[in-house]
């Protein structure tokens, strides 16, 4: 683990760690990855190769943030909803 922190900090890398045994700090992001794996990566057709996988995500990424509704947003998409948001916040303070 020391050396990944080492290269990550070589190259710049902003590393967060959650504590072990967390469940509660991780549930979101271990969510979001088992997401990932199912509705993009075992889907894609790519290449398993880093660039080719790198395409993938960026495409799924953007469906996941902008075409695709959320149940937990009141079906916004996650772009929708933060501009929703952000927009209710602007007037809050005008």
């Amino acid at each position: 683990m020391a050396a990944f922190e080492a290269a990550c900090q070589a190259r710049g890398i902003l590393l967060f760690v959650l504590p072990p045994h967390s469940p509660k700090l991780n549930g979101r992001v271990e969510r979001l990855n088992r997401t990932a794996r199912e509705e993009c990566y075992d889907l894609t057709l790519e290449d398993f190769t880093v660039s080719a996988l790198s395409r993938a995500a960026r495409r799924w990424e953007h469906t996941y943030n902008h075409i695709r509704p959320h149940q937990a947003l009141g079906m916004l998409t996650p772009a929708q909803f933060l501009a929703q948001s952000h927009k209710e916040q602007l007037s809050r303070t005008s």
